[in-house]
């Protein structure tokens, strides 16, 4: 153990499987930390060439063997004897959260590419439906005419906000807390680590809001897939009947020999609230904890891990659904044809001719409530975009993405 100098003997094997810590995960990371660290004690003087080149090969090609506490005590006894002068001028606590902060980055950097991808996906099929009229919805009941095309661009900016809030997740986790040590930093005279660096050595150590930012991009990211797969899932059932569902996308039943279920839209629905129960439960830990390290912070990895994994995963799979997804046009066509969706353009060309709004829309409502509303024959839907507003939509959505 790399903290037994104070303590002889060893653990009671209870609190030793309870303190284990499950961030085999992060072994990549600490490598890259570690490495900068050992170039940092080499321009100091305390790593020759020789012991910096030995320490760079391997921690190119370590991996991870089961055993160890940690990655850490892994990574400092597979150094071997360079491995007992690493760790001078850090701590644990730096340490840990030099390779946590990589982490988020490159788990943030993966999910920006996957919700481009995606982006990518619903933009082609944006532009393929850019002319197949379908009701608009509120209370999901039927308000007014738009196009497939438009409403899957609303999807569009849902993921242009998701991925600002990951490349801000970033941003935040840029800056490297090497030099900050267990909290007030080194008599050893290090040069800083690269990149932007910690101002505070005690916060250095003890901060874990790039980790919050990264899980709460990840929460509201699936908030928004979870709207995106409950449409899915009402535009397939039979009551809608707007889209066929892919059968490479879809799952059967085991009893019903008919069924084609939306597995992918529902799952991604139903982890939007794992998403958020990470979120809340790392603000949970880390809500009343002095500064500098506790050991409360081992908390922090696994929500981390395990939302990389559903973020990816998720994205992927909702890539090939929406990309196979089969819109009926003409059952489109017909529940676009409901005269009802023009109520408000009715109301509007009376507005047109002088009529206060108001009166209006009352005198509208009245026809609709007696059975005789007619939507005339000149009333075209002016507010939703038309083919070529979706197709210029679609052309500037792809400069974004």
């Amino acid at each position: 153990m790399l903290w037994s100098g104070r303590v002889h003997g060893a653990l009671a094997s209870e609190v030793e499987r309870f303190l284990a810590a499950n961030d085999a995960e992060l072994l990549p990371y600490d490598c890259r930390a570690t490495a900068i660290h050992a170039r940092r004690l080499h321009a100091a003087g305390l790593l020759s060439d020789d012991e910096l080149a030995e320490t760079e090969r391997i921690l190119e090609t370590l991996e991870y063997e089961p055993g160890e506490e940690d990655v850490h005590t892994l990574i400092e006894r597979a150094l071997g004897e360079v491995g007992r002068k690493i760790h001078a001028g850090r701590s644990r606590n730096d340490q840990v959260a030099a390779a946590l902060r990589l982490y988020v980055e490159e788990a943030c950097d993966e999910a920006i590419a996957a919700i481009e991808a995606f982006a990518h996906a619903v933009l082609d099929r944006a532009e393929g439906e850019a002319e197949t009229p379908m009701p608009g919805y509120t209370h999901l009941q039927r308000a007014q005419p738009v196009t497939v095309g438009h409403h899957l661009l609303a999807w569009i900016e849902m993921l242009d906000r998701d991925r600002a809030r990951f490349r801000f997740a970033a941003a935040q986790a840029e800056p490297l807390p090497l030099g900050a040590a267990a909290l007030a930093g080194s008599t050893l005279e290090l040069p800083p680590p690269p990149g932007p660096t910690a101002r505070n050595s005690l916060d250095a150590v003890a901060d874990r809001d790039f980790a919050l930012d990264y899980l709460y991009a990840c929460a509201v990211l699936f908030t928004h897939l979870s709207r995106i797969g409950e449409e899915i899932c009402l535009w397939g059932t039979s009551e809608f009947g707007f889209v066929q569902l892919p059968e490479h996308a879809a799952t059967g039943s085991s009893a019903m020999p008919h069924k084609l279920n939306p597995d992918v839209a529902e799952l991604a629905r139903g982890k939007a609230g794992t998403a958020i129960g990470r979120l809340t439960g790392l603000l949970a830990v880390v809500k009343g904890l002095p500064l500098a390290y506790d050991r409360d912070l081992q908390e922090d990895k696994e929500p981390v891990f395990a939302a990389r994994s559903d973020v990816n995963g998720a994205l992927e799979a909702l890539r090939v659904l929406v990309a196979g997804l089969a819109f009926d046009r003409d059952r489109l066509a017909v529940a676009c044809a409901d005269p009802l969706l023009r109520a408000t353009d009715a109301a509007e060309a009376l507005v047109r001719e002088g009529l206060p709004f108001r009166d209006a829309y009352e005198q509208v409502a009245d026809e609709v409530r007696g059975g005789s509303f007619v939507a005339p024959d000149d009333v075209s839907p002016r507010h939703a975009p038309g083919p070529a507003d979706v197709h210029a939509a679609v052309a500037e959505a792809r400069s974004r993405f």
